[in-house]
């Protein structure tokens, strides 16, 4: 039986070309596709399709929250991030989520092709750089010291809701939908709350915050 594939993608070119390689490879079957992650829930249903090709940066919803929503549809279907998002935030989001694969946009068609066989059999593909950075994670890092009173002090009040809400687990886009601020903004936030505090990782940031 060939391999059934979906695709959720909101680049209009690039979903349109990955059908097109899906479609034309022997023992693949591309079943539909979808722009958002709205219509790729409502469809993927009916659709059930063995393997769904998922991007991040969706409008309205992303595809991390879309993963564990169609993990929770379709537990038998397996789904492979395909992405131009290759930090460490956004691959533990995903895989958390229930992602089975992790592959980056700039992959060459003949690795997608075989990712997408790989990850149809049980396999957890991902790149090179994206496994390594997965290693790493693993590597016990030295505990931070824990942050002194004037450290949490120099926070401002909006750089304090940002922590809290990194400690809750939200990733950058859900913190920036929580504060309704812009998603560059988050990101602003979170440079100078590791610049105050110290550290380099959301990880280091966090535990200093807890050991308040």
């Amino acid at each position: 039986m060939p391999i059934s594939v979906s695709i959720v993608e909101d680049n209009d070119n690039l979903r349109g070309t990955l059908a097109k390689v899906v479609g034309r490879t022997e023992g693949f079957r591309f079943v539909s596709d979808y722009a958002s992650a709205e219509d790729a829930l409502a469809g993927l249903p009916k659709a059930r399709p063995d393997v769904v090709l998922m991007d991040i940066n969706l409008p309205g919803m992303n595809g991390v929250e879309c993963v564990r929503k169609l993990k929770a549809l379709l537990p038998s279907t397996q789904v492979m991030m395909l992405t131009v998002y290759e930090d460490t935030e956004n691959i533990f989001n995903a895989l958390a989520a229930g992602a089975n694969g992790y592959m980056l946009k700039r992959t060459p068609t003949k690795e997608l092709i075989e990712a997408i066989r790989e990850v149809h059999r049980g396999g957890s593909p991902m790149t090179a750089h994206i496994a390594r950075l997965v290693v790493q994670s693993f590597q016990k890092p030295v505990a931070p010291a824990p942050a002194s009173g004037g450290e949490l002090a120099e926070l401002s009040e909006r750089e304090q809701q940002v922590l809290d809400l990194l400690a809750q687990g939200l990733i950058y886009k859900e913190i920036a939908d929580k504060l309704n601020i812009g998603y560059e903004t988050v990101h602003t936030y979170i440079r100078r709350i590791y610049e105050k505090l110290q550290v380099r990782t959301r990880t280091e940031a966090v535990a200093k915050f807890l050991q308040r």
